[in-house]
């Protein structure tokens, strides 16, 4: 047997640990136990679950398994304690005390492989993660890929590109560069517009005309006055003749196959309008690529809360021409306006996820010093108010404040708080933590209109049915119905949902507790919008790290949620985890839809009993053409599954297993093309979005 224990949190008098186990046989299942000193079991918690990387680490194959596991029990840091694992007819003991403890979390912090080596390998230090400079070389283009690339024709329908940039004061040294940078492209068939808003006598006409007299290519326009930087811009757009308008900034840098990959793109997809790629930054002294910008595909949401496509952009000049260029009173997020209004009337948005575009570095830059141009920001906020007033008028936007940093918008939507919302609650037993759920919303929270519907599933403590018939006294808008079937999540909601009489239901566990007051405000402030159908929020662990920030189609070979165990405040990609945005799926823990949807939908599929239904409603969600949104503005603490005791029966496994088959086969799709909210370049191994090897 080989086993890890990868986390270990105390807290309070209970102790949750993580990790896996694998026997010899890729195909053996263990049994987990935990004993007392005096070796008599005691009562636990335990989860298990899939973790296909260490199927291939140990069998070099990806195989059905639930070698990961979640275990919870009552801990006294004065006793003594034993996790019993029985696997292929053999038993093992792992003992847990402040000694053992110790050491394995030398061990987690270490990193370290195997549980069994020596002080002196432990110690030792465990071979650091490859850095971006070292993907990065395995990544680019080489001379005999550029070389290929300037064999390959487009035929009849090749795009040309007009790189429109407005120049004012430029560093003769960046402007040399970006030049060359251009004129190196695999892909020849571009323009260039340079419109110089300079100070007389500080304009960069010399350079642009050497440039000019080598490549006709190349156009100037020296302006009479600097206009601004939407002013410079525009007079750069009137030279253009392309047909598609590229973005670029006079410090920058593009990729030397930069133009070759959207123009490839663009071949693929004929009714793409905008298109964007993934970008990093560069220093002030050209030597040093860092801070990689890996995006999802198309996603308004994000874009509504960050400028997140930002480089390099790429839109028709005919939808340009006819809806507008850059826009002065949005000077320092013109780009941000721009993209916003033409991606909102672009038939596609195509994401071209290679890093084409280094976004340049030193202090007067917004990328090196946010706080330079706090103009940028305000400007911004107003850009994303004109996007809703244009593209939903019926939604109302109260204010739109900054995030969790400069250039993160939280925008706060006015509601409709007379609307009802039916709040769906499975319980068996577990009467304080069902408790906690219910009792925080009503004195608590903010919304008012609420109603409870507590769906009662073979509870066998006297003491639940008393805390029913108080709790209902107590509140009138509880309600306790009775499923008295087996447990089936699907059903259970399924049954639920026929008693709610809200607009909005609120699927919900029993084991989560409101954090943040106005979470549902938050949650229906985007289900108001026709084309949202369902709302997930930001659920935290007991200990304040990420339990839910959004769920990710591949990730641990099924799906998975990412950033499970970081800080959410400071710990996850690009402020991923508090930054409103679509996914394609989040947690049934709190989920809210409209009543109407999941009517129209059918509610869960209930061949899914436990696992997968909330991840198969969302993409079923999808599927009819509706947003699935994560706001982390709504929060609750997730106590999880403390309800429904071990997953470690055979019975149960092959019912997981059959439930994970069933629903990689029915959403195949995703596994071929990839989960379009996440970059292909990420890891799939876990949800922390670091490089793939």
């Amino acid at each position: 047997m080989k086993y890890r224990i990868e986390s270990l949190v105390i807290k309070n008098s209970d102790i949750t640990i993580h990790g896996f186990i694998v026997g010899n046989d890729l195909e053996a299942k263990s049994v987990i136990h935990v004993l007392d000193y005096k070796k008599t079991y005691i009562p636990f918690t335990c989860d298990r679950f899939v973790r296909n990387d260490v199927s291939v680490k140990y069998f070099k194959k990806i195989h059905d398994n639930t070698y990961g596991f979640t275990l919870s029990f009552q801990y006294d840091k004065n006793k003594h304690y034993y996790l019993l694992i029985q696997i292929e007819n053999k038993e093992y003991y792992i003992l847990i005390n402040r000694r053992s403890i110790a050491m394995y979390r030398a061990l987690i912090k270490l990193r370290t492989s195997d549980l069994g080596q020596t002080i002196r390998s432990i110690l030792k230090k465990q071979k650091p993660k490859p850095s971006y400079d070292a993907w990065r070389k395995n990544h680019i283009s080489d001379e005999a890929e550029l070389s290929r690339q300037r064999t390959v024709s487009f035929g009849d329908n090749a795009p040309g590109f007009s790189i429109i940039i407005p120049l004012y004061e430029t560093p003769e040294r960046y402007l040399k560069e970006l030049l060359e940078s251009i004129q190196n492209q695999s892909y020849e068939k571009f323009e260039v517009c340079l419109a110089d808003g300079s100070r007389r006598g500080k304009d960069v006409s010399a350079i642009v005309q050497e440039y000019r007299y080598k490549d006709e290519r190349f156009k100037y326009k020296r302006l009479a006055e600097n206009k601004g930087i939407a002013g410079n811009t525009n007079e750069a757009l009137s030279m253009a003749e392309g047909d598609f308008i590229v973005l670029c900034d006079h410090d920058d840098l593009l990729e030397k196959d930069a133009l070759y990959w959207l123009a490839e793109a663009i071949q693929k997809e004929p009714e793409c309008d905008c298109l964007y790629s993934d970008e990093d930054k560069i220093d002030e002294n050209s030597e040093r690529y860092f801070d990689p910008h890996f995006k999802p595909d198309y996603n308004i949401d994000l874009l509504c809360s960050v400028n997140y496509i930002c480089h390099v952009f790429a839109v028709r000049k005919s939808l340009c021409d006819e809806y507008g260029g850059f826009r002065s009173e949005y000077d320092g997020a013109q780009d941000y306006d721009f993209i916003l209004r033409m991606t909102e009337k672009a038939r596609k948005t195509v994401h071209v996820p290679k890093v084409l575009y280094h976004w340049r570095t030193h202090m007067e830059s917004t990328s090196a010093n946010p706080e330079s141009k706090m103009y940028a920001y305000e400007a911004g906020a107003r850009a994303i108010r004109e996007h809703y007033h244009r593209v939903w008028p019926e939604i109302r936007i109260d204010r739109i404040e900054n995030g969790i940093s400069l250039g993160i918008y939280h925008t706060y939507f006015e509601t409709d708080e007379n609307e009802m919302i039916s709040v769906i609650i499975p319980n068996k037993d577990h009467t304080e933590d069902l408790d906690k759920a219910i009792r925080p919303m009503i004195e608590k929270g903010s919304w008012k209109n609420l109603e409870f519907i507590i769906v009662e599933n073979n509870s066998t403590e006297a003491e639940t049915f008393a805390y029913y018939e108080k709790i209902q006294k107590e509140y009138p808008q509880i309600r306790v119905v009775e499923y008295t079937g087996p447990f089936n999540y699907s059903r259970i909601n399924n049954y639920g949902e026929k008693y709610a009489n809200g607009k909005y239901l609120l699927l919900m566990n029993n084991d989560v507790e409101l954090i943040e007051k106005d979470s549902l405000k938050e949650m229906v402030g985007y289900l108001q919008r026709d084309d949202v159908g369902a709302v997930g929020c930001r659920l935290l662990y007991e200990d304040d790290t990420i339990q839910h920030a959004g769920v990710v189609i591949g990730i641990g070979g099924v799906a998975d949620h990412v950033f499970r165990g970081k800080q959410s405040e400071n710990d996850t990609y690009f402020n991923r985890a508090m930054t409103a945005q679509d996914y394609s799926a989040v947690t049934a823990a709190v989920m809210m839809v409209k009543k109407k949807d999941y009517e129209e939908l059918g509610g869960f599929d209930e061949s899914f009993e436990v696992a997968f239904n909330d991840i198969d409603l969302c993409l079923r969600i999808r599927e009819k053409g509706k947003l699935v949104v994560y706001n982390p503005y709504a929060c609750f603490h997730h106590y999880e599954s403390k309800s429904r005791g071990a997953e470690d029966t055979p019975e149960k496994m092959n019912r997981y297993l059959d439930e994970r088959k069933k629903f990689i086969e029915r959403w195949e799709q995703y596994y071929t093309n990839g989960d379009p909210y996440y970059n292909p370049n990420l890891t799939l191994k876990d949800g922390s979005c670091t490089l793939e090897a």
